[in-house]
């Protein structure tokens, strides 16, 4: 899943993906909860911050649960550990 909505002025244009590879900085980025693409751009066209000259890209994310029976015990395992291992260094930060 991923699009790109432009913000110029009060319109709003949505654009579906994939794109090429940009070497464009990203400056920041959400993290939305939805149950679908159609949802995440409805979602993003209502947002009051943006009156003109913005670009945003709606990427999905994926959990543990979306890569099925290929996601074994074993890497569950290792998940867990790298996520342990990432939460003591930033304590440490």
């Amino acid at each position: 899943m991923e699009a790109q909505a432009r913000f110029e002025s009060s319109k709003r244009t949505v654009i579906d993906g994939p794109f090429t590879e940009s070497k464009e900085l990203i400056a920041g980025f959400w993290i939305i909860q939805v149950r679908s693409k159609e949802e995440a751009i409805e979602w993003i066209k209502r947002a009051p911050c943006f009156d003109g000259g913005v670009q945003l890209e709606i990427r999905q994310l994926h959990e543990p649960e979306d890569f099925g029976p290929e996601f074994t015990s074993e890497l569950r395992e290792q998940e867990e550990r790298t996520r342990a291992q990432a939460a003591r260094n930033a304590q440490h930060q």
